[in-house]
């Protein structure tokens, strides 16, 4: 018995591995399934909700599609232009901000030289010259990522159209995949939970992020920062990314604050009000909105995210979360993984040491 649970733990662990590596290598694959699957979780609420109404599910799934693909093309137009500038100016502004921060680069240089000595005294100096590649600008790295996950949340977009267009056509199925009457209820209600919960969460997030989006913009207006209608973008981009997306959102406005300003106080002021401000979102705000049942445990969701980054990079780390609602709410309505999704769940009322 014992080496049987042995050998089955073993496969587990194998079985994991080779997940996560197809994960890895198939990724441009795997992620706009996965982005056109959430998308149609989140809106099949909806397409139903109108389906009730006498409105075609075809009909409302091409209007709620093509809208979002709109709305997508139409911010990323209105922010281009902001973007493409900034990045132009990076190498400008990369000097501009070591002139004014250079008593702190000395420092740090000091530092820097001083251990290359040491380790020069360790291991012997190396006189072999050295040949530099030359690296793509940052503006046409950029302009590649962006494009590429254009491509990848078009082609989601179009799946998300299928999946919508098909209406309950998976929900039979998933019927009919089971033998008896008792599995095909709990897979259904499954299923249910799985949409209504995912659609909560991210419609929720949504309005949640753009609301901290339009606080930002009004703040860093306020703040006298350039470009303030940018970082409300930025800030309702980076929210979805927990804890790092407000860590990354504060040290680029503060670098450029730094920048923009003449005193460093000044400069850092927007970074500390950005900073502020998504600190109250993610400690009032969103667990008030959100409620009990879809808040996560802080260490599951920061390993998730930091798992997912890993992985698929930045659209990972944007999906990582929905990720782990998804699986919690599979994990509560299986009996078998309730320790899991008790797991991943914050601290209950009845939890006790």
């Amino acid at each position: 018995m014992d080496e049987l649970r042995v050998i089955k733990n073993l496969l587990f662990f194998v079985s994991a591995l080779m997940t996560i590596a197809v994960l890895y290598v198939a990724r441009d694959l795997f992620l706009p399934i996965m982005i056109g699957f959430l998308i149609a979780l989140t809106l099949s609420p909806v397409v139903r909700s109108l389906a009730r109404l006498g409105i075609p599910e075809a009909l409302s799934a091409v209007t709620l599609v093509l809208g979002a693909g709109l709305v997508l093309a139409l911010g990323s137009y209105m922010i281009s232009g902001p973007v493409a500038e900034l990045l132009a100016d990076v190498p400008e502004m990369g000097n501009e901000l070591r002139r004014k921060l250079r008593g702190v680069l000395v420092s740090i240089e000091e530092i820097s030289t001083a251990s290359e000595r040491v380790e020069d005294l360790a291991t012997g100096s190396d006189s072999t010259p050295q040949v530099a590649l030359q690296q793509p600008g940052l503006l046409a790295f950029a302009a590649g990522s962006i494009a590429n996950f254009a491509v990848l949340v078009g082609v989601g977009l179009v799946l998300a159209l299928f999946i919508l267009s098909s209406g309950d056509l998976f929900y039979v199925k998933l019927v009919q995949a089971f033998p008896n009457y008792a599995e095909k209820r709990r897979a259904v209600r499954t299923a249910r939970d799985v949409e209504r919960q995912i659609s909560r969460y991210f419609l929720t997030i949504l309005m949640i992020n753009a609301g901290l989006g339009v606080c930002i913009g009004v703040a860093m207006y306020l703040t006298g920062l350039p470009n303030p209608i940018l970082w409300g973008v930025v800030a309702f981009s980076l929210n979805f990314v927990p804890y790092i997306g407000a860590v990354c959102g504060a040290v680029l406005v503060a670098a450029f604050g730094v920048l923009s300003f003449d005193t460093l106080g000044a400069g850092l002021l927007p970074a500390a009000i950005y900073f502020s401000l998504t600190l109250i979102e993610g400690q009032f705000v969103t667990p008030t909105v959100l409620g009990r049942r879809l808040e996560m445990n802080p260490v599951a969701v920061f390993m998730t995210v930091i798992i997912w980054s890993w992985l698929w990079s930045i659209p990972g780390a944007l999906m990582a979360v929905p990720f782990l609602v998804l699986f919690k709410v599979i994990c509560d309505n299986v009996p078998a993984l309730s320790v899991v999704g008790n797991f991943l769940g914050t601290r209950g009322a009845n939890d006790t040491v």
